[in-house]
């Protein structure tokens, strides 16, 4: 199913997302209803709701949330991402990730900012990404040099 901007208002409290429209509301919202179960490769030009089971991988240009019934075993890559069901597997954002309350996350997450509530759980590892073009970049490390004695003479 497939939202236009003016039906997506009437929705705009997702549940699990603490009252917090998505960011990506201009374009279209696309919700994998409770019933249903995908399996593959699902790809959005918008955002993406998900309240039922999906396996595979999911690719959106917008934001992606799954509620709290939903079940989800993929790798996602999106802008956002809001998990309030259970999760399993890689998610890489370019912005924000988001584990609410009674969410559950098994696998690793790539973001810019990761906001972990209370009462979530995440198994995995966080990798912080860099900043992008026109953020100054992190000093580089430098290796200890030992000093050489000079020679006299």
């Amino acid at each position: 199913m497939i939202w236009r901007r003016e039906e997506a208002e009437a929705a705009e409290q997702a549940p699990g997302t603490g009252g917090r429209r998505m960011a990506d509301q201009q374009g279209e919202v696309t919700i994998v209803g409770k019933g249903a179960k995908l399996e593959g490769t699902v790809v959005s030009a918008g955002s993406l709701r998900i309240d039922g089971q999906v396996k595979g991988q999911i690719n959106a240009d917008g934001d992606v949330m799954l509620s709290p019934q939903s079940q989800v075993e993929a790798d996602i890559r999106a802008q956002n991402v809001a998990v309030a069901g259970r999760f399993k597997g890689n998610i890489v954002v370019k912005g924000r990730a988001e584990i609410s309350r009674g969410g559950r996350v098994d696998g690793n997450i790539t973001s810019k900012t990761l906001v972990i509530e209370e009462g979530a759980v995440f198994q995995g590892q966080s990798i912080m990404d860099q900043p992008q073009a026109g953020q100054a970049p992190a000093p580089p490390a430098r290796e200890a040099v030992p000093a050489q004695p000079e020679k006299v003479g």
